[in-house]
């Protein structure tokens, strides 16, 4: 996968929203506000979450995991949302089903096969129940976007730049 812009201006901490619809709404405009999605992206992405949800309800705290089609994305991004409440996302693979979801992970991939392979490493993630709550309870976006570069194990582009070895242990 090549580089990702991830840097803490695409990072909500605390965030403060009733619905996932309000959830998804201030995340992709967020996005949109810096340029790399475009406009159609909030309401693509929305969309898609009605018709594909993307909830999953990990161990500890239940994760959701939005994202839609690479016409909509200008630049490989991935957003990150704490939220102060948890807000229920339908279950993916079971609609009818929701989860109290505590951190969003917005995924903006210009190229289908590189949203694959960061699935295959946020699932990594989403099978740790200690990574999930430290994740949840962190007020420091510095710490969160350290950590996620290193456990997602990716080049940065964004705020500093920081290029991440491959350690394939």
């Amino acid at each position: 996968m090549s580089v990702i812009n991830f840097d803490e201006s695409i990072i909500l901490i605390d965030l403060e929203k009733k619905t996932k619809e309000d959830v998804l709404r201030e995340m992709g405009e967020n996005l949109a506000k810096k340029g790399l999605v475009k406009e159609s992206f909030i309401d693509a992405v929305i969309a898609r979450e009605v018709e594909f949800a993307t909830g999953l309800p990990t161990k500890g705290v239940s994760v959701a995991i939005p994202h839609t089609d690479v016409e909509h994305v200008n630049t490989k991004t991935i957003s990150v949302a704490t939220l102060k409440d948890p807000v229920d996302f339908g279950v993916m693979g079971d609609p009818e089903d929701t989860t109290p979801v505590g951190i969003v992970f917005m995924l903006a991939m210009d190229q289908a096969h590189d949203q694959l392979s960061l699935l295959q490493r946020l699932m990594q993630i989403f099978q740790n129940e200690e990574i999930l709550a430290y994740l949840a309870n962190e007020k420091s976006k510095t710490n969160i976007k350290n950590l996620l570069a290193e456990k997602l194990d990716f080049a940065l582009e964004g705020g500093e730049q920081q290029c991440l070895k491959r350690n394939r242990s």
